[in-house]
């Protein structure tokens, strides 16, 4: 295998380009085609690799292997002819979008806070970023402000192999030692960096940077970032969720906190009503259990909590075994306790008798019974034998 010439390095936007075969062998379930020289980008360095044509026969993978770049077709081309290729441009332009979105970003973030990018992988729908310093709301606020506004300042972006010694004057991020020729990519001035990727011509052409989310990742932060088309639509995505939820709070985007504030003060007062209510409900109900008896009744509409609170409340009464039991799903919910006894096995043959699923401590089992009607269950806790 030979060295192929690169030509995605020096001209990112080339979407068609002619080549001639080099060599064409079996490739898993298609085959490996060698060419002179290509415009597919290969995986690498965190971004996926192109796809396309050749000749019109579908091009599914592009990989590296010995310094050659191999291109896994559907059917084999013959060696030695010149064959037209074609890139999937809307593939390539995404990817370029979200790499030097993610090196203004990247860039950014480690001139304001010194955190560096320890892990980048353009994924789908985001670009997952790992940097190694936990960064704040606020800070992560920031850098995507200013990371924007190199956007808009729509510097070029220059992508080179310097010469050894200029190489080592410049002050380029790289997440590993690197040997032979460096190839680094200047993001208009917002970054510098190691890089064998594509990329845009200028900075303008990103548009957005979006940070979609952040989570705590091995003691640094790791980022879901969308830029270019990709932020477009997840910005876009959000305004329309957050005008249909301003219609059902009656309060456009920019007004739902406090909408939702007082939806959830109100909820809360609701529930406290509810417990309440339910709390009176399991007194009455503990008023008609018979001390010594089974008492099993339906409340229909209660929640796993009610259930809860009704249940422990009716078995003051002092009876042998007290479940209540709720319509929920396509059968019964339920809750059970046996006073002064254990009620894990009363669980376990009820499971067993209805293919119930559910469980619990001594004093207490909680469940479910797909299916199952409540004068059967009613029929089989009044005759289980205690001892179950």
């Amino acid at each position: 295998m030979g060295q192929t010439l690169k030509l995605y390095e020096t001209d990112a936007t080339a979407q068609t380009f002619t080549a001639r075969v080099v060599a064409c062998t079996p490739w898993e379930a298609g085959y490996a085609v060698e060419l002179d020289r290509t415009a597919f980008y290969p995986e690498g360095g965190g971004q996926p690799c192109d796809t396309g044509t050749l000749d019109g026969v579908a091009v599914t993978e592009t990989r590296v292997r010995e310094g050659a770049i191999l291109h896994r077709t559907a059917a084999p081309l013959p060696v030695g002819r010149t064959v037209e290729g074609r890139i999937d441009w809307a593939r390539r332009l995404d990817h370029m979008e979200q790499h030097t979105g993610e090196h203004i970003l990247s860039g950014t973030i480690h001139r304001m806070f010194g955190a560096d990018n320890v892990g980048f992988h353009i994924g789908s729908p985001a670009v997952r970023m790992d940097m190694s310093l936990p960064l704040t709301a606020e800070q992560l606020a920031a850098a995507e402000a200013a990371a924007n506004a190199a956007v808009r300042a729509d510097r070029p972006v220059r992508c080179w192999y310097p010469q050894p010694g200029e190489l080592a004057t410049l002050p380029y991020r790289s997440k590993k030692e690197l040997d032979g020729p460096v190839r680094l990519v200047d993001a208009g001035g917002a970054d510098l960096c190691a890089c064998c990727g594509t990329h845009l011509a200028t900075t303008g052409q990103v548009g957005l940077i979006k940070i979609l989310s952040a989570q705590s990742y091995k003691g640094g932060v790791r980022l879901a970032v969308a830029c270019g088309q990709r932020a477009y639509e997840a910005v876009a995505g959000a305004w329309r969720d957050a005008e249909q939820a301003g219609a059902l709070l009656s309060a456009g985007p920019g007004r739902l906190t406090p909408a939702v504030t007082t939806l959830q003060q109100g909820e809360a007062a609701l529930r406290q009503r509810l417990a309440a209510l339910q709390n009176t409900l399991g007194q009455a109900l503990a008023a008609q259990a018979v001390p010594g008896q089974p008492f099993v009744a339906l409340c229909p509409g209660a929640d796993g909590d009610g259930l809860r609170r009704l249940c422990l409340a009716a078995a003051e009464a002092g009876g042998r075994l007290t479940a209540v039991l709720a319509p929920g799903g396509a059968g019964l919910a339920y809750a059970l306790t046996v006073p002064g006894g254990d009620a894990r096995p009363v669980c376990r043959a009820l499971n067993a008798a209805f293919g119930g699923r559910g469980g619990g401590k001594p004093n207490f089992c909680q469940g479910s019974l797909p299916g199952a009607d409540f004068d059967a269950v009613r029929d089989f806790l009044w005759n289980l034998p205690m001892d179950q």
